[in-house]
């Protein structure tokens, strides 16, 4: 199946992306640079908005979730990132490369939908987490 990857002001990349019918996986997805949000949208009708400072708090890299339970790495100071570059991976995944430099996380297309899917609690714990440790996010 080939979709399109939209970024940069709808500069196209094609993506091939090849899964099981019943996995999630992006049908169209656009970085709106102005307003520092990836648009994603999946196979399965679901569609979210999702600003670049939460898909980079809430990194899958090592740099962010640690290596283990407890050693996550509460990110400060992001509010005004921008993703700088996004490079498909494989079929199931986007490598996305932020202003700030960060750039080893890989979002598989599970993780992206679950980041949409629990954006309420999660981005709810990460502002009590920036409070209870005296930080901001600018």
């Amino acid at each position: 199946m080939t979709n399109l990857l939209q970024k940069h002001y709808c500069e196209e990349v094609k993506l091939e992306t090849k899964s099981p019918a019943d996995s999630l996986i992006p049908t169209d997805i656009v970085h709106h640079q102005k307003t520092r949000t990836l648009e994603i949208e999946f196979n399965n009708g679901d569609k979210f908005l999702l600003t670049c400072e939460y898909l980079r708090v809430f990194s899958p890299s090592a740099e962010v979730r640690g290596h283990g339970p407890g050693q996550e790495v509460l990110q400060v100071g992001k509010q005004e990132v921008n993703i700088r570059h996004i490079e498909a991976v494989g079929h199931y995944a986007l490598k996305l490369s932020f202003t700030d430099g960060h750039d080893t996380g890989i979002y598989s297309w599970d993780y992206l939908w679950s980041l949409g899917n629990e954006y309420e609690v999660n981005w709810s714990d990460y502002l009590e987490r920036l409070k209870q440790n005296g930080a901001t996010r600018g």
